[in-house]
C-alpha cells in the first residue's frame, strides 16, 4: 500500500528512545546519573501530533530519568520502558488505546525493534537504523535518529492526514 494511505490511518505514533529521540549515545556524569540529548524539532513534531489528536507513546529497554523528564515535558502518557519484548507489547497498547493495528506506527532503529515493527501497521525506521531494521519497516527516513527523524515523520503524517497548514498557520 502507498506509504500515504497508511500514514492517513494513523491515530498513534510509538517511539523508540535511544536511536530514535537520540542518537544512541549515553553519557553518564556520575554513578547513578544518565544524560540523554533530545532534538527540540522532534519536540515540535511531537506536540504537532498531539495537537492534530495523534497520540504519542515510548516503548523502550532502558528506563531513565531523562526519559521520564522529557515525557512529562511534552504530555506523552503511554510510556513502556525497561521493555524486554517489543513485540509483546503491543498487544497492551490496543487494549489501552482501543485502537487497532492499522492505526498504529512504530519507529525504531536497531534489532529489539523488528518485532514490533512487523506488528503494527506502519513500520518506520530511522536513516541509520541497522540494515535488518530497515528491510523491516515500511519506511526509511531521510533524517538520523535525534537528528529530526521524528519530526520529518511528524511532518510526514500531518501533511498525509491534510491538516499541516492549519497546524502551522500559528507561525506562518
Amino acid at each position: 500500500m502507498n506509504p500515504i494511505l497508511h500514514m492517513k490511518r494513523i491515530r498513534l505514533v510509538l517511539l523508540d528512545v535511544d536511536g530514535v529521540l537520540t542518537t544512541g549515545g549515553i553519557a553518564y556524569t556520575g554513578s547513578e546519573l544518565e544524560t540523554k540529548v533530545f532534538n527540540v524539532k522532534d519536540g515540535l513534531g511531537i506536540r504537532l501530533l498531539m495537537r492534530a489528536g495523534i497520540g504519542v507513546g515510548i516503548v523502550t529497554g532502558r528506563r531513565s530519568a531523562a526519559l521520564d523528564r522529557r515525557c512529562s515535558e511534552l504530555g506523552i502518557k503511554l510510556m513502556f520502558d525497561g521493555v524486554s519484548d517489543k513485540g509483546a507489547v503491543l498487544a497492551q497498547v490496543l487494549s489501552a488505546t482501543g485502537l487497532s493495528v492499522d492505526e498504529v506506527a512504530f519507529m525504531g532503529d536497531d534489532l529489539p525493534d523488528i518485532p514490533l515493527l512487523r506488528k503494527v501497521g506502519f513500520g518506520v525506521a530511522v536513516a541509520d537504523a541497522a540494515e535488518q531494521v530497515k528491510h523491516a519497516a515500511d519506511i526509511v527516513t531521510e533524517k538520523n535518529g535525534g537528528c529530526g527523524a521524528v519530526r520529518e515523520l511528524s511532518e510526514s503524517i500531518l501533511r498525509a492526514k491534510g491538516v499541516w497548514d492549519e497546524l502551522i498557520a500559528v507561525w506562518d
